[in-house]
Formats: structure tokens, sequence, C-alpha cells
């Protein structure tokens, strides 16, 4: 229905976006949160999870492409991928862009929100809802990792709201145990982080908590527009340190072989290379090498 009101993000108290409504598409509560998908002037069609922006058909590519071809293409040979939240679809699209992967594990809590993205958002995802090396499961992704065999995947990407509500168990000690568990030997678990600028606790506890369970733990940085407070950091736990420097002409032809470059329209190569290069006001919330 049309509306032409005003939404008010409420993620911060005191800052925030506003977005001018053309078109109020559709407004549910499910049972983990309260969904509202409208049609911007500015931006496409947006989703709000609790009153906070999710997702814009506009600037979604930047938050998809670094979640997704970043750790895909610094492992090199991820066959098995976890997705876990990503209700949306975007991640599950990306991730089967690369072809030596066999199989895409997608687990998301609310099926509310992949109906709804599906009617409403049907570009973000794409045909990826229909791959046959898709698995979609509405279901818990706490109890999905805890009850997964080990060394099941090489990569586990986990695209949640930030550690309040639905998203709150996927920070913490018995999920980052599980995961490295269900992970391969080089396996790697990517996350967001919060925009540190505003969240800094978000990305230091988690880096902290993550430590105990992987080798080598850092955050590689992205701009998107639409979450407020400037970079958002995506955080990095690894097995093996060495993928997080992997060389460039590596990433190169690795995303050449995959059909990626000239793709993408944030991701490259260099911009791969560049976002693990932190300023120090992010670096410092990080643990000790």
């Amino acid at each position: 229905m049309p509306t032409d009101s005003w939404i008010n993000e409420t993620l911060y108290p005191e800052w925030g976006q506003r977005f001018r409504v053309k078109r109020e598409l559709a407004r549910v509560k499910s049972d983990f949160q309260d969904i509202a998908i409208f049609e911007s002037y500015t931006h496409g069609r947006v989703m709000v999870l609790d009153g906070v922006i999710q997702i814009t058909e506009g600037d979604e590519f930047v938050y998809q492409e670094m979640l997704t071809h970043v750790p895909l293409l610094a492992h090199g040979e991820a066959a098995n991928v976890l997705i876990i939240g990503a209700g949306d679809g975007g991640v599950l699209r990306r991730v089967l862009l690369h072809p030596n992967v066999k199989r895409a594990v997608m687990v998301e809590i609310d099926g509310e929100v992949i109906r709804l993205a599906k009617e409403f958002l049907p570009k973000i995802a794409g045909d990826a809802w229909n791959d046959p090396r898709a698995q979609v499961i509405v279901g818990d992704g706490i109890d999905y990792v805890k009850n997964a065999p080990d060394n099941a995947f090489d990569v586990i990407i986990v695209d949640s709201t930030d550690p309040i509500g639905v998203g709150e168990v996927l920070f913490t000690d018995d999920f980052y145990r599980n995961c490295a568990r269900i992970l391969t030997a080089r396996g790697l678990i990517v996350n967001q982080c919060g925009v540190p600028f505003m969240q800094a606790d978000e990305l230091h506890d988690t880096s902290a908590r993550r430590r105990r369970f992987f080798p080598h733990v850092t955050a590689y940085v992205a701009a998107v527009p639409t979450y407020v407070g400037g970079f958002m950091t995506l955080g990095w736990a690894a097995k093996d340190a060495a993928l997080a420097a992997t060389p460039i002409d590596t990433i190169h032809a690795r995303a050449q072989a995959a059909g990626l470059l000239g793709a993408t329209e944030y991701w490259t190569p260099e911009i791969h290379a560049g976002a693990f290069n932190l300023p120090p006001y992010i670096a410092r919330h990080l643990p000790p090498a």
C-alpha cells in the first residue's frame, strides 16, 4: 500500500538513518522477529528486521560479495559450504557462482524471511533457490552445527543479525567450538562483526571468543552505505593462517577461472587483498596474534 512516509532505523539510540517509504510491501510478525519490506525512493526494496535495516536492493552487492567471494577464493578448493542465516538468498546465489562448490547448505531459522524474500526481493537470490547443489533448511543453525559430523565443511559463512535477539546464540563459545569441529583441516569461518566505529565491543568480544578455537583470527572490511558508521567488519577465523594472505595473483587466477572477473560490482582481487589492511582504530580491537 502507498505510504509516502518515513521509516527510522532503531539500531543506535542516539544516531541513525531514515528512508522515505514509497510503498510498504509487507509487514509480518514471525515467531522470531518483526519483518518489514518496503520500496524506497533511493535504494530499491528494503528489508527491515526488528527496526534495523538488513538489506537493500541498491547496495546489497557490497556485503554479499565480500562475505562470499573473499573466503571462497582465499580457500580455493571449497567444495562444501555451510551458510547460517542469509535468508534473503544473496549469499547462497554468490556461493553457487563458484564452480568448485558441490554442496551449499543454508540454515535459516526464520522461514518467513525466506518466504518474503522470494516474494518481494526475488532479484537478490535469483535462481539460487532451485540450484540442485543448494540445500535450504528452515531450522536452528546452532542445532545444525552441533549435530553435523566432523570435517563436513570447508567454509562456513554466517550472515546474522547483531548479537541481540534471535542472532545472539551465533556469537557463543559453543557455536564456535562446533564450527571448528565440523570444518576441514584448512577450514575457515567468516561472519559479520558490526560497524566498529559504533560497535567496537562486538568485534573485540567475537574475535576473542573465536581465538579460543581457531589459530588465526582477524577481520576484513567492506564499505556498505546502509550499514551506517563507516566500515563494516567481517570476522575471519581460520585453521590455516596463510589463507588470509593468499597472493593477489592466485586470487586473480581463481576468480578468472570462476568467471568472476568483471562480473562483480564491489569485489576485485585488489579490494580483496586491501580489505585485510585495517585502520588502527579497527585493528586495535582484535586479539594479539
